[in-house]
Parts: C-alpha cells; structure tokens; sequence
C-alpha cells in the first residue's frame, strides 16, 4: 500500500535546554546532537553531552526510546540512526517513532536511509537546507505486509549487527592498548612504579618518520570515482572515500591501510587508517613507525602529545599544528626489550582493528547495495524463512 511518509510515522521535535542553567546539564540523561552521529553506523551508544531531569523537564526536548529513528534535519542533513536506549536530543534533529500496524520499527529505519537522498531534495530555507515536517508530508512510499517487513530489516540488520560487532570489539582493543601502553610507559608498573635508568629522553623522530600530503590540485577533484580517492582532513573520522582526483602528483603518497594518520587543521587526533589506499592530501600527514610492529607505541605516545597542542593553542578561526609543532616534541624512548614486548602484544590488536575495519568498509558496501533491491521488491523475499 502508499503512504505518504508522515503518516507511517510520529514525528518528535527536540530542544536545548538553556546553557545558562547549570543544574539542567552534566546528569544521567544522553543529550544527542548531529556531531554524536556514529560515522554512518546505525546505532548512537555515546553523546558528548548529558542533561538532567530538570533540564528535561524545561526544555521542548523530547526523550526518545529504544527502537526510535533519528534524522540530522539542519546543517549535516539526512544523517539517521537507531536509538537504543532512551535519549534527549537538539531542535537539529527529528525523532521518528513507527507507527504500530503500519511500519515496524526496524523497517522503519531502513525505509527512511532509502528515502534520505529525496529527504534531502526537499528540504527547504533560504539559509540552510532544512527538513522540515512538510518535507515528509510531500514523499510518498510504497509500505508491504508486516510480514515482509520483518524479513527486508532482518537481512540488512545482519550487516549492521556484524558491523556492530565488529566496532565493539575495536573498542575493546583500542581500551586494552591504551591500559597497557599507561601501565607500561607513565606508570612504570613493571619495573616497580619507577622509570629504567636506560630509557632515554629523545625527540618523535626516534620512533617515526612523518609523512605529509601532497598539494593536489581541487579543480581535478570529483565526486563520480574517477581516478583515486584523495582523504582530507574532513574524511578521516568516518574514513570514507568521498572525493577523488585523477591527477598523478610528483609527491604524492597513498594511505596504506593501519597508517597512523593526523590532519593538522581544526582538531589534532591520530587515527588508524582503516580503508584502502588512498591519496595523502595537503594538511594530511602519517606517523610512520620506524619499528615495523611499533605502531600502538607511536599511537599512543603521539596522542596526548597532539591533544596538549590542540588545547593550548588559541585562534580565531581554525587551529593549525606543522613541522615546527612536530619538532618540539619530546618522547621518552625505552629499551629495545621492552619496546619488542610491547609490539608482540599490540601488533596482533592493530592487526585486527584494520582487519575489521576493511571488513565493515566491505559489509556496508554490500547492505546498501541490496538496499535499494529490497525495498523496491526487484528482489523477492517472500519465500526466505526467518
């Protein structure tokens, strides 16, 4: 049967409580803007903001509940997500709760990420683009049985759950590094809680060789795939290709996969590389381990390094790290043994990390590619049985 999109679903409008009222904020309830978005994944678990009972209780926002969508509706519009558990959330966003008999709440979420490319056509503002509530009265969708509805979710929910699983245990590993790497090389706790008289004090190129992006020229860049993909400072959070060049610059490098990367605008933090090689762009730049196995060590030697930078500075526009910043850092370097026992530890988790992370980039590929198939009936479910 049709639908307009509106009317399989209730739409929850959030609000902010006011910033100037200590007691509604810092308390137990996640408070979710567009920046929490978990890089495309399908459920939020973390918000960078709380609020209390009282915050909730002035303020328009609304609690949405395990199972509810959401949609980023202003700035960075159409990004969507599962909630799994009780949150509130900002007027940029949209809560969507299936209505019962018509949508599930799982189909539901699959419906609106097949729809958020015409979502985004018709939104509207003479400032910024926005979703309005009008925007999901204009789209009709064509709603099949419960029945199938189920088994259309439960076949793309087994890509998400793997990706799920697979983030979960990247987590794990990233938290069991950085235990290990504090126990180890700030609180010494294997050599009595006292740093080796053998450990030296020395600069970051004793562990790493930075590596730094080549000025690639935009007027080649293009969003159709053509050429190579070329990662800037914009893509290394949700490591996507978004953009891709077809020149062949004399100085370029292309991003291996488990490449320690920075950008040096804005925001200072390493990541693992973990998608296919790609081009290194200008104000982009690689810690290259100078140990093989070494890379936990760098990552997390260079991490607060980065971070002491990013909160000193001051600007009034964007902030910027360079060579000169690079330079000035100072490491304590430890012995060869002690260095080897840590890499035999951490290579393997570094391993897995990209490994699941190259996996996930594949998995994604192949839910949305049947997407589109299963939610315009090209492919029949009606025979799987669940």
């Amino acid at each position: 049967m049709k639908f307009k999109l509106s009317d399989v679903m209730d739409l929850i409008g959030g609000g902010t409580p006011k910033t100037s009222k200590a007691e509604y904020w810092n308390g137990t309830i996640p408070w979710l803007s567009v920046k929490d978005f978990n890089n495309g994944f399908r459920y939020v678990y973390e918000t960078e903001k709380t609020i209390t009972e009282l915050g909730l209780e002035n303020s328009s926002t609304k609690l949405l509940q395990k199972g509810d969508v959401i949609i980023s509706a202003r700035g960075t519009v159409g990004e969507i997500a599962t909630i799994p558990f009780p949150m509130a959330f900002n007027q940029s966003c949209y809560g969507l709760r299936a209505k019962s008999g018509i949508v599930t709440s799982d189909y539901l979420y699959y419906l609106i990420k097949h729809n958020v490319s015409v979502l985004k056509k018709n939104t509207h503002g003479s400032v910024f683009d926005t979703i309005t509530r009008n925007t999901f009265d204009n789209i009709e969708v064509e709603i099949p049985s419960i029945k199938i509805q189920e088994k259309i979710a439960s076949i793309l929910s087994d890509y998400d759950e793997k990706i799920e699983l697979n983030n979960a245990i990247n987590n794990n590993l990233f938290e069991q590094m950085q235990a290990l790497y504090k126990a180890w090389f700030v609180d010494f706790e294997p050599f009595g809680g006292v740093r080796p008289s053998n450990w030296n004090d020395t600069n970051i190129y004793a562990i790493a060789n930075i590596i730094y992006g080549a000025p690639f020229a935009s007027k080649l860049f293009n969003t159709d795939g053509l050429g190579k993909p070329i990662i800037r400072i914009r893509d290394l959070k949700e490591q996507a290709f978004v953009t891709f060049t077809t020149e062949e610059h004399p100085k370029g490098h292309l991003i291996q996969p488990g490449d320690i990367v920075v950008g040096m605008d804005g925001e200072f933090r390493p990541y693992i590389w973990g998608n296919e090689p790609a081009w290194l762009n200008q104000r982009v730049c690689i810690f290259e381990s100078n140990r093989p196995q070494g890379k936990a060590f760098v990552l997390y030697t260079i991490k607060p390094l980065l971070n002491k930078i990013e909160q000193t500075q001051v600007a009034t526009t964007v902030i910027h790290i360079g060579k000169k910043d690079f330079d000035a850092f100072e490491i304590v370097l430890p012995d060869e043994a002690t260095l080897d026992s840590f890499d035999s530890i951490t290579a393997p988790m570094i391993e897995q990390i990209v490994n699941n992370r190259l996996q996930n980039k594949r998995l994604a590929v192949l839910r949305d590619t049947l997407l589109p198939k299963l939610m315009s009936s090209e492919l029949d479910v009606s025979n799987i049985e669940l």
